[in-house]
């Protein structure tokens, strides 16, 4: 006896408008599809099959790390053929199947293991997920007995005047014995106006064999669908503000929850301090006692403790303790910045581990460089790394000083201890302890303006 799950995510979503599948679409940085795989996962329930049909190789790829099984749904005929496309991964199990649907990704760990405990607990063969709302128009109703088990799903235009009053609608998320519901799969007829199998019609076929039918209600923000762009910006609302109340709790200081925006997976410790406009993406971790002023994007990179950061862009990067960044620097993919440097405005930063205590204060590209400790940048530096074929890489040791306007042609290497004039053009090694001059002579040609008459 185990549980696993079904996840339906066959359906087209054309109201979306979009080549991509519905289920791809992100919320809060990530795929619906996936945020409901994983908040299954954290639940408990490990065994999980995903049943696919339009854009199946694009969802597949998009899941592929999940590690779940696929069931086919050629053609869509409704939920309970969808779920009948997944006989084959259910047969022989015993157990509960609990079933979800990839364009509901607010469900909640809370509630997923409350619904398998009421299931469990009850002894019922199938468990509706249910909602109580304030308008049910368009919805199926959930009819109970006087005993409070359900009696039947009414649905909205076949509901008596009494049967409108209810508030307590269906989900289409459900919990099954898993043999109750192959029996009744085998019962399913698709005998109506739109030649589909509807899942709500198991539902029907075990209450009216005198199966007991649960039905557990959670708050219906969890329940909402995404059928449209409008519905996913509502669901995105939704998440952005559990994630932000989560970090507050935690200890994280938001300025301005409503203009921050930060993805589910991301992590933040606490007493930082975020102000309005930062964007926090994807897998990335923030220290404690960090300060993010206003407008910077970080993705999927990592930023130590006490770092501050202004208006600037960290991508797929490391960034050490007591470190500052920006304003307008620009940090690029597979970039490791120290402890207790400097990375000052209108600096780029691309593939380059930059040392402990080095500063690059202002107007400064390194590229594809390795640059040691306790090094100063001077203004309007540049590693030069692309000869026109290929980048090449520079190395700079410690405690190297280098001037303003000072070009580094890769590939090349500054050794430790050295100095590097100002408006210096760096094409050879530069041994240790060395001052290297790479510039002209100065030259004045005395009285060339007057000669030439051009005073103006």
């Amino acid at each position: 006896m185990f549980n696993c799950a079904l996840i339906l995510a066959a359906g087209e979503g054309k109201r979306m408008k979009s080549d991509t599948p519905k289920v791809l679409h992100k919320v809060c940085g990530k795929e619906m599809v996936n945020q409901v795989i994983d908040t299954v996962r954290k639940s408990g329930i490990t065994d999980i099959d995903v049943v696919i049909g339009r854009g199946a190789e694009k969802v597949k790829m998009a899941t592929d790390s999940r590690k779940v099984h696929y069931s086919i749904q050629e053609e869509q005929m409704g939920t309970g053929h969808a779920v009948m496309c997944s006989s084959e991964f259910l047969m022989g199990k015993k157990g509960i199947v609990a079933i979800f649907t990839g364009d509901a990704p607010l469900i909640s760990e809370e509630s997923i293991k409350k619904l398998v405990d009421f299931h469990s607990k009850g002894g019922f063969k199938a468990t509706i997920l249910t909602s109580i709302v304030a308008c049910a128009d368009g919805y199926g109703r959930i009819i109970r007995k006087d005993n409070g088990e359900v009696y039947k799903i009414v649905e909205h235009k076949d509901c008596s005047g009494s049967e409108l009053e209810v508030r307590e609608i269906n989900s289409g998320m459900y919990c099954f014995d898993i043999e109750a519901l192959l029996d009744s799969l085998d019962k399913l007829n698709n005998n109506n106006s739109q030649g589909e199998y509807y899942l709500t019609d198991v539902i029907g076929i075990l209450a009216h064999e005198g199966h007991k039918i649960g039905a557990v209600p959670v708050p219906s923000e969890e329940t909402m669908g995404v059928n449209s762009r409008a519905q996913l910006s509502e669901a995105e609302g939704v998440l952005r503000k559990r994630i932000n109340e989560k970090h507050m709790v935690n200890g994280v200081t938001l300025i301005d929850p409503n203009t921050t925006y930060i993805d589910v997976d991301v992590e933040i410790g606490s007493d930082t301090i975020i102000y309005p406009g930062n964007v926090i993406q994807g897998n990335t971790f923030i220290g404690e006692k960090c300060f993010l002023y206003p407008n910077s994007r970080i993705s999927n990179s990592t930023i130590g403790r006490e770092v501050t950061i202004q208006s600037s862009v960290i991508l797929d990067s490391k960034v050490g303790e007591n470190t500052t960044v920006g304003p307008f620097a620009y940090v690029r993919p597979d970039s490791v910045i120290g402890k207790s440097a400097r990375i000052g405005d209108f600096v780029e930063i691309k593939k380059s581990i930059i040392g402990d205590n080095t500063k690059v204060s202002h107007l400064t590209y390194i590229g594809d460089a390795e640059i040691g400790k306790n090094c100063n940048f001077g203004c309007g530096t540049v590693v030069v790394n692309y000869d026109g074929k290929s980048k090449c890489k520079t190395i700079v040791g410690n405690n190297v000083f280098i001037g303003c306007n000072t070009n580094l042609i890769a590939p090349v290497t500054v050794h430790e201890d050295t100095y590097i004039a100002a408006g210096s053009t760096i094409t050879d090694e530069v041994p240790a302890g060395a001052l290297a001059i790479a510039r002209a002579k100065q030259v004045n040609k005395e009285g060339w303006v007057y000669k030439r008459n051009l005073i103006k």
